[in-house]
Parts: C-alpha cells; structure tokens; sequence
C-alpha cells in the first residue's frame, strides 16, 4: 500500500516538476460555484418515529421508550394495552432526518434518513409509521412515511453472526410530503448578495470585476466574505434571469498558500502558491535487523550428556547514507518538488520533511493536518 502511494505521488510530482509556470496558473470558474445567494439555503428536519414490520430484529423490553410510544400511538387509535403485555421485538424507535431545500412547496416530497435509537438489530423490511418533522422553530414542515430502503443486513445463528454495512439505518427516497414552504427572501430593497464559499478579499474583489465588466458599476464589496449587488432596472421584473446570468460570469478565485497532510494514508497535497526560503534537508534512513538462529549440541554416544538447543541471536545495524541538499528560495512549487524528489523521499518522509521546514519557518504556506 506504502510503494503504491510513493509512486502515485512521484508521478504527481514529476508531473508538477514539468511546469515552470504552475504557480502563475489558475484555473477559471463560474460564479456560481464559488458563491451563492444569501437566503438561498436548506433547513434541517428532524423527528421522533416507529419503524413496524420488523422480523424480530426490532428494540428489546429494555428499551422502556419504545414501549410507551406503542402504547401512546395506539391511544389514539382508542387501542388501550398495558404496557407490560408488549414485547417490541417488531418495532424500533427510530430517529427521522431530511434536508428540506429552498423553494420546494407543498405537496413536493423530499427524501429522509431513518436512523435507530435502541437496540434494534436491523431494520431491513421495517415500514415507517407517520412520523411529522420539525425544523428548529418547532414548526412540522414535512411529514415523513413509507417502507424502508436498508443498504445492509445481518444474520446469525448457532453462536455466529454475520453482517454488511450499516443494518440499523436506512432511507426512504421522497418519504416525506412537505407541508409547508419556507419563506426565502432573495431581494432586498432592490439590492442581492453573494455569499463566498471560502471568504477571501482578493475573491471578493475579482467576483465585482466580473460583474461590473458586464452590468457597469453594479456591485460592491460588503467584506471579504460578502458581494452586494443592486439590481438594474431593466431586471426589475426578471430577478431570476439576473441572478443566472450572474452565476455564469467566470471568475479566477484566489486561495492562501496551503499544503494539505492525511497522516493517516500518506497524502500530500501542495497548492501551486506554496513558497519557500532557503533552507538545508538532510535524509537518511537507520535499519536495525535482529535474527536468532539455534544451534544444537549433541553428546558423544553412550557419554551419558544430554542434547542443549541454544540460542544465538544476531544484530545487524544499517545506516543508509543520508542526502543533504539546499533548498533555495523560490516562488514556484516544481522548485518543492524537485528537491524533495532529490533527496528520495518517501510520502511518510515528505510529511516530516514539511513540518521540519515549516517549525524552522521558511515554509510560507497553512500547514493543515486531517
């Protein structure tokens, strides 16, 4: 897995080396993929269920608030059953998520999440009774039901189990009818704004360029984060044709200088902006190797000795010869790369590499570990 990651970061690598001008390049995008509409948003539902039809997979008699739901929802069927006569075992307590996104109306239907809450050990063939969700107003938006979609099972039996995936949580695709629709509000006293997707001044900045190259001296920057834009008056009865039009201008985003580390795999991802002062990297590897060999003695016939095993054990120490080169100061990352591949570094031995040179200060860049 190791070798595997080094040659597929060499070759990144090597394929960076080969453009000189890889700092000075960026790549254009939409609008729209960088920023978005103040107001346009989802909103998060939530809500407290059952799930029936369960093979004996559902909640045991432990779980005291799955049998109050039971008994609670038959109540209002004018079903009284007392709740020690109820073995839950195929019905589950199950919590109910979805995202309800802008603009939907009543009558549209959304998909849902159903996630246990007890000791259910499967969900698969369960069917979800009608189970109302709330935003964090309190408000019911949605109301969701339906038979379950479980990607998982589990089975077992005579002290052996087996199970794949996750069997205790599911979906249900357009399992909810909205209700009721949430007021969004796009323009305000003539005038939208953008929100940036990552805050940047220099973003900001280019996003008004943008816009100004094609509508005149329509917007301004509120802060690094935030676009303000007046709507012309040929656009006053067309608000949806403007904000489109908006979205498609491209744009060159800008981004701080970082360097990206997952200890975990290996990965090392270098933005084309890194920098770096002149610094010395030395590399080298100690291998120790400890082996053990028996030797056998065997007593002259009929001497009355008896036959010894020992043990002899051997260490071997390895110092491979470290490489030491100078990193001059640089403006372009293929001089990074160039370097660490001088020295042959590894993907494990690149992270240290970087947080050395990053502690000694003349790595110019956000060092971030995931």
């Amino acid at each position: 897995m190791r070798k595997t990651i080094a040659v597929c970061l060499t070759a990144i690598m090597i394929a960076l080396s080969t453009s000189p001008c890889l700092a000075s390049i960026s790549a254009s995008t939409r609008i729209k993929d960088v920023a978005k509409v103040q107001g346009v948003r989802n909103n998060q539902l939530v809500g407290y269920g059952l799930v029936v039809g369960l093979a004996g997979t559902g909640d045991s008699n432990k779980i005291t608030y799955t049998i109050d739901s039971i008994v609670n929802m038959l109540k209002t069927f004018g079903v009284n059953v007392p709740s020690a006569q109820l073995q839950p075992k195929n019905v589950a307590a199950v919590m109910v998520t979805a995202q309800l996104p802008a603009f939907v109306k009543p009558g549209d239907t959304i998909d849902i999440t159903v996630s246990s809450m007890g000791d259910a050990k499967s969900l698969t063939g369960g069917t979800l009774v009608q189970t109302p969700l709330k935003a964090a107003n309190g408000a019911v938006y949605a109301v969701g039901q339906g038979p379950m979609s479980v990607g998982g099972f589990s089975a077992g039996g005579g002290g052996s189990s087996q199970q794949k995936n996750h069997p205790t949580a599911g979906s249900i695709p357009g399992g909810a009818i909205v209700e009721r629709d949430v007021a969004v509000k796009v323009d305000d006293n003539g005038t939208i704004s953008l929100a940036l997707s990552q805050p940047d001044f220099t973003t900001a900045t280019r996003i008004v360029e943008a816009i100004e190259r094609q509508f005149g001296s329509i917007a301004s920057p509120r802060d690094a984060g935030t676009v303000v834009v007046r709507v012309p008056s040929s656009y006053g009865n067309s608000l949806v044709s403007f904000i489109a039009a908006i979205e498609e201008l491209p744009v060159t985003p800008d981004n701080i200088a970082k360097v990206v580390i997952n200890e975990r795999t290996g990965t090392v991802v270098m933005g084309g902006n890194v920098t770096i002062d002149t610094v010395a990297v030395a590399q080298g590897g100690l291998t120790v190797k400890i082996s053990k060999t028996t030797d056998v003695s065997q007593p002259p016939a009929l001497s009355g000795g008896s036959t010894v095993a020992t043990s002899n054990t051997n260490v071997q120490v390895t110092e491979q010869p470290a490489g030491l080169i100078v990193l001059p100061a640089t403006a372009s990352i293929s001089d990074v790369v160039n370097a660490l591949n001088a020295v042959g570094a590894t993907p494990r031995e690149v992270i240290s590499i970087l947080q050395a040179i990053k502690a000694s200060g003349a790595l110019h860049c956000d060092l971030q570990l995931i």
